[in-house]
């Protein structure tokens, strides 16, 4: 490998991981950095987008200090989001944004309050929607004949316990049968006030997926015609799947011995 092919390499390292490198912000990307981190084109040419970073991981389990026996406690790893994206987005991109923008203006709602930000990355669209306009714009996108996302695919939760005020995303998956196109639509609130308002008018078919995710991660969908556990029995505490809740395990017996549930182990707990 060259010199050249060997800076090229570095270079799309670098890109792929958030964070690496010291390269300042108009520094010139390689074309081995743009192909290898995609996800990252800058917004403008000779700009490097900043991806947003919500939270720094170290070591694995939560270990501190010397208990660690997994051989991960010098890991370190970046939890971060993509940017807002900024004009032109590309593709069909513009158009379903400003048609979403006209019908909210047209109900007289601010539709920079209700559209918190766009984002492109990976060449999938993201719009992040104030959770109290979500309904409506649910509504519009399935009923709007140029946008038509008569299928919603569920509804997932995400926790980010350091985005603060912000620490429990739900995220919808849209289709549209009509234009053969998909989009995101993800909600954010916080851990103190862990309320999204129901679509299940709009997509009778979240019923489940709305009580999956409140099962799992603890978000109340208002509004919901029968919001109960679906996985978990009815008197369990708490939601597996949010970041805070206990790591727990089963003892592995095996000749003889126990190996301990991981958070159990020496300073896991």
């Amino acid at each position: 490998m060259s010199e050249e092919d060997k800076r090229d390499a570095r270079d799309a390292a670098r890109t792929v991981k958030p964070g690496g490198g010291d390269a300042e912000v108009g520094q010139r990307p390689t074309a081995a950095a743009l192909e290898a981190g995609g996800q990252n084109v800058p917004a403008e040419p000779g700009a490097r987008r900043r991806l947003e970073v919500v939270d720094t991981r170290r070591g694995l389990f939560g270990v501190e200090g010397s208990g660690d026996t997994s051989g991960y406690g010098g890991l370190v790893s970046e939890i971060s989001l993509p940017p807002a994206a900024e004009r032109p987005y590309g593709g069909w991109f513009d158009e379903v944004v400003d048609i979403l923008i006209e019908l909210l203006t047209e109900q007289g709602i601010d539709a920079d309050e209700a559209l918190e930000k766009v984002v492109v990355d990976r060449g999938e669209l993201t719009i992040f929607v104030a959770r109290q306009h979500l309904p409506l714009v649910a509504r519009a996108l399935r009923d709007d004949q140029d946008l038509r996302f008569e299928l919603c695919l569920g509804v997932s939760g995400v926790h980010y316990p350091h985005d603060a005020g912000r620490e429990l995303h739900a995220v919808y998956h849209l289709m549209s049968v009509t234009h053969t196109r998909e989009l995101r639509l993800e909600v954010t609130c916080p851990d103190e006030d862990a309320t999204i308002p129901s679509v299940v008018d709009t997509y009778p078919g979240n019923d489940w997926h709305e009580r999956e995710t409140w099962d799992m991660f603890g978000i109340v969908f208002t509004g919901h015609p029968d919001l109960a556990r679906s996985l978990m029995p009815d008197d369990w505490v708490g939601h597996p799947q949010r970041k805070d809740y206990p790591l727990g395990g089963i003892p592995v017996e095996y000749k003889g011995a126990v190996v301990p549930p991981p958070d159990s182990r020496r300073s896991y707990h």
